[in-house]
């Protein structure tokens, strides 16, 4: 499948709420957010963030992803990252990840790429490593059942 990539668009927010299967994801993808994402919730974390970008493939919106952070020249903290349920396991996550670190190396002259991801996400935790980020930390955090949880943090230095 040919994957492109583009700026979200109002009329893409209600496919992308869809995308989080149930709490423990969209906890993954947006912590702040309460199951089901609304496209108020979605909307707002929008104009809050930089770089909010989609992947489309075969005329539908696969993947979304933006940064919470961004300091040109200096660090941009990859957040919100989720893929359609249809789309895993076919490489969309790979390619919104790369799109995202060039959107960061030219729009924001970016040295570094941050990304944080939690230690029940399997998917995540081994798809950045994969891709060149490196651990730097580990914070504890809360999940929404109260449970104790370890958000790694990793980077990607940019050359």
């Amino acid at each position: 499948m040919h994957l492109s990539h583009r700026p979200v668009q109002p009329n893409d927010i209600p496919a992308i709420c869809c995308f989080p299967q149930g709490p423990d994801e969209l906890f993954y993808m947006f912590p702040k957010a309460t199951y089901p994402l609304t496209p108020a919730q979605l909307t707002d974390a929008i104009a809050q963030r930089n770089g909010s970008t989609v992947v489309e493939g075969g005329g539908m919106v696969l993947a979304f992803a933006n940064f919470y952070k961004a300091e040109h020249g200096g660090v941009c903290a990859l957040g919100n990252v989720v893929v359609a349920p249809a789309a895993r396991g076919h490489g969309v996550a790979s390619y919104l990840v790369n799109a995202m670190v060039e959107l960061a190396r030219k729009q924001f002259a970016a040295r570094e790429v941050w990304v944080s991801c939690f230690n029940h996400n399997t998917a995540g935790l081994l798809l950045y490593p994969q891709m060149g980020f490196v651990p730097f930390g580990i914070e504890a955090r809360q999940a929404p059942d109260g449970k104790r949880v370890a958000l790694v943090q990793m980077r990607q230095i940019l050359g």
